[in-house]
């Protein structure tokens, strides 16, 4: 009997070393049912085997062979990485890898592959939320089956003190999209404005689009930035602050140490190509680091584009356009500045992109977009159509160069001050279309300093809208002899759901907020 439970033992090792021996795979994130980078990019395939093999990864229509590529696994590490040719979109391929090794000949082929645009979508829990979250959600689910072409991945809740070169886990591989995956749960897979936004790609571009979600709820931008980008910044461990975790929902709180979830959730995918990269992120920013966000999120930006073009063997663009998600609402009676503050250093302080700091870049104003009775707290509104929509305009403008397409709400282009009379107009760079004005919606800096440390001793005074003509507004203050600023929507929660004062005519879209400082002003420090 002994014996006998020797031998099973024996066939079970054996077996487990079949499987765990035999190093010849995809990385993680390859898989049948994928989308893979179109032309003129080439598409990055990579993957593990043995160390002295050589490795071929054909790439087959029907039985019609479109190419073939040949590597040999030099060195020690036992990765492979080939460049498919610049591909067409459409579709379906697939794809056939051998490895040669010694007498041994081992096969993967991967199947129903299309090629078309992969986007990257990242960010915390405004990001996490599925379809089932938000508004007409069954309509929405139903909707599903309408986009084949149209295919999903969801990397897994996972942080690393150093970086990974493979995801550990994937909560959702390449899948067409289904009401059970967008739908599946609160704050798990899939992503309701990754989604709603390439859907709009797709009914536009009508060729394949590949999303991939990387996302964690309650997070910092200084968890998904690597080293090199927080020292940028002037961070660095040894200067990481305590971690603020929102109290609203344990389910979308995340980790807050500094890096985590660059090494673990994006270092990984390095190695895609892939077209762009969409971002929802910065509630969590509000309580913390909030005056650097001006540096670290452009500096996550440049370091994310820098790493997946060297990642890519230059295959993702350099400057790959890159769109996120001004901050929504919070607290609707918070008279606090924290919102303000990161809607504004989301823009590196311009109010606007793309700017000089920000290339390449477009932004979805969402201040219209409070939801005070989301069953989820009101930072987390339902209503991710409009987040989406405004998201995909700047897409198609920037990273699609669609000419004489509105993306952008209207933004000041000229002030003009006239103290003795106590008005100061304001000329916008389109024609506005105002609605719901209200009497606190612009506000003076009175007096000649500006204190710049600590702001709550400026004295800020409401400013009435005299008139709007055509694209120039004019406001009018008392109580103040002099002004050294201006500013618009400075609020938490500066309107109700999309009734702010001042819209593009056309596609009906915000006018960010704005501060601006005039030349006369002295600069008060009061710290060092």
């Amino acid at each position: 009997m002994e014996l006998l439970q020797g031998r099973w033992i024996l066939l079970l090792l054996c077996l487990v070393c079949v499987v765990e021996c035999n190093t010849f795979r995809f990385a993680s994130y390859y898989a049948s049912s994928m989308v893979l980078q179109q032309k003129p990019s080439q598409a990055v395939i990579w993957g593990y085997g043995e160390v002295g093999a050589t490795v071929t990864v054909s790439l087959f229509k029907g039985p019609e062979i479109i190419s073939k590529k040949i590597v040999d696994l030099n060195g020690e590490t036992g990765v492979w990485k080939i460049l498919l040719d610049p591909m067409e979109h459409g579709g379906p391929y697939w794809i056939l890898a051998q490895q040669y090794f010694q007498e041994d000949v081992t096969k993967l082929e991967l199947h129903d592959l299309l090629f078309g645009d992969v986007w990257l979508c990242g960010g915390q829990s405004n990001m996490e939320m599925t379809v089932s979250q938000i508004f007409n959600a069954t309509e929405e689910l139903a909707k599903a089956v309408d986009y084949p072409n149209i295919r999903i991945l969801t990397a897994a809740l996972e942080m690393s003190e150093s970086e990974l070169d493979d995801l550990r886990k994937i909560d959702l591989q390449w899948s067409v999209p289904t009401a059970e995956n967008l739908g599946n749960g609160n704050f798990s897979y899939f992503s309701a404005v990754c989604w709603l936004f390439g859907r709009n790609l797709s009914r536009k571009l009508k060729y394949p689009i590949g999303l991939v979600e990387s996302s964690w709820g309650g997070t910092p931008v200084e968890a998904w930035s690597s080293n090199r980008a927080l020292k940028k910044c002037g961070l660095s461990e040894s200067k990481r602050k305590y971690c603020y975790r929102y109290n609203f929902s344990r389910k979308v709180s995340g980790p807050c140490t500094y890096s985590v979830l660059w090494n673990a959730m994006i270092h990984p995918l390095l190695n895609m190509t892939i077209k762009g990269a969409i971002w929802y992120q910065g509630e969590h920013n509000t309580d913390m680091n909030t005056d650097l966000y001006n540096c670290t999120f452009p500096s996550l930006i440049e370091d994310w584009r820098l790493s997946f073009y060297e990642g890519s063997n230059g295959q993702t663009d350099r400057h790959f356009p890159f769109g996120f998600v001004q901050l929504s609402t919070y607290m609707k009676f918070d008279k606090k500045d924290k919102y303000p503050d990161i809607r504004w250093h989301q823009t590196a302080d311009y109010g606007y992109v793309p700017n000089p700091k920000m290339i390449n870049t477009f932004m979805a104003v969402a201040m219209d977009l409070g939801d005070e009775t989301s069953p989820y707290g009101s930072v987390h509104p339902r209503d991710k159509q409009t987040v989406a929509y405004r998201l995909y305009l700047g897409a198609r403008a920037v990273a699609y160069g669609s000419k004489n397409i509105s993306f952008q709400g209207p933004f000041p282009a000229k002030f003009e001050v006239f103290d003795k009379e106590s008005y100061i107009n304001i000329t916008y760079n389109q024609k506005l279309l105002i609605t719901h004005l209200s009497d606190t919606i612009f506000e003076v800096l009175c007096g000649e300093s500006v204190y710049e440390y600590e702001p709550e001793l400026n004295s800020w005074l409401a400013a009435t809208v005299m008139s709007v003509d055509s694209n120039v507004v004019t406001v009018y203050y008392k109580g103040c002899s002099q002004i050294s600023g201006l500013r618009y929507a400075w609020e938490d929660w500066p309107c109700e759901y999309k009734k702010c004062p001042i819209y593009s005519i056309q596609r009906h879209l915000p006018a960010p907020l704005f501060v601006k400082y005039f030349p006369k002003q002295k600069k008060v420090r009061l710290h060092n």
